[in-house]
């Protein structure tokens, strides 16, 4: 097998195009992204924190990939040495507070970005919205702190895998978080917020710009940079970085459509 090419690196979202969603990565993929590590560097970038991408891609995920980009890239990871968080989180303390069925979390650059006034209206708001909303079953965990982002899930993290398969049909049906985007968007404008639909419950919510192109700012020494993502609609958590001028994006159905297309473009011309 020819030698890696220079310049090139293979970025991959995690649900969807790598795993099921919410999955745990399957030992075919596994081997898969070895041999493709052979041929171009390959990095993964997710919305999740460290702890979720490591649940579904494995303990030793940093050391796997070239390069990993937890929450979109404000934690990120190479050759499986950190090599970068979200600066302003770095000067603050660490603050908690506690909601949603008394699940606590912390909280670093996204109160520095909104101010606590505008992230207690803006939580207030959401969990109203969502106490209001009438669907079949609710959970609990129904917002959820991240480094630089809120995930808000209307029927709560903490509901079983069979039931985010019933309401990621319910909601594709109708549109329950296309919606309640629709109503915070248009609620929230003056906080220049940018709402992203990812996985089959939830959406994450952050500062324009820090959706999964900040990760870029890390492979400046990349000419050729392809992305693979499921989500890369209009709203979807993979649409930036696919539309980004820097980016090859590329399409994909499932984990098992990702190894047919890298496989086309990376390894069929392989000796």
């Amino acid at each position: 097998m020819a030698a890696r090419k220079p310049g090139l690196i293979a970025l991959f979202d995690v649900d969807g195009t790598l795993t099921a969603p919410r999955k745990v990565v399957t030992p075919d993929m596994l081997k898969f992204m070895q041999e493709l590590r052979k041929v171009v560097t390959v990095g993964v970038v997710g919305g999740s924190d460290l702890v979720k991408i490591s649940e579904q891609l494995g303990n030793s995920v940093i050391n796997d990939y070239d390069y990993v980009f937890a929450e979109n890239g404000l934690v990120a990871y190479k050759d499986g040495k950190l090599i970068g968080t979200q600066a302003l989180s770095k000067s603050l303390p660490k603050l908690f507070i506690s909601i949603a069925f008394n699940h606590i979390y912390t909280l670093g650059s996204l109160k520095s970005y909104l101010g606590e006034e505008k992230l207690k209206e803006f939580i207030n708001f959401t969990l109203h919205y969502i106490a209001d909303l009438d669907i079949p079953i609710k959970r609990g965990t129904f917002i959820e702190f991240r480094s630089g982002m809120l995930n808000v899930s209307p029927i709560g993290r903490n509901c079983s895998q069979e039931e985010r398969d019933e309401f990621e049909k319910y909601d594709k049906v109708l549109n329950i978080r296309p919606k309640m985007v629709s109503v915070l968007r248009e609620k929230f404008a003056h906080l220049n917020l940018t709402f992203s639909i990812g996985g089959q419950i939830s959406f994450d919510v952050f500062p324009q710009g820090w959706d999964k192109t900040y990760c870029l700012r890390y492979v400046d020494d990349f000419h050729e940079i392809h992305f693979f993502g499921d989500k890369t609609y209009k709203g979807g958590n993979d649409h930036e970085i696919y539309e980004s001028e820097r980016t090859m994006g590329h399409t994909v159905t499932s984990p098992e459509d990702t190894v047919k297309q890298c496989t086309a473009l990376f390894l069929s011309k392989q000796v």
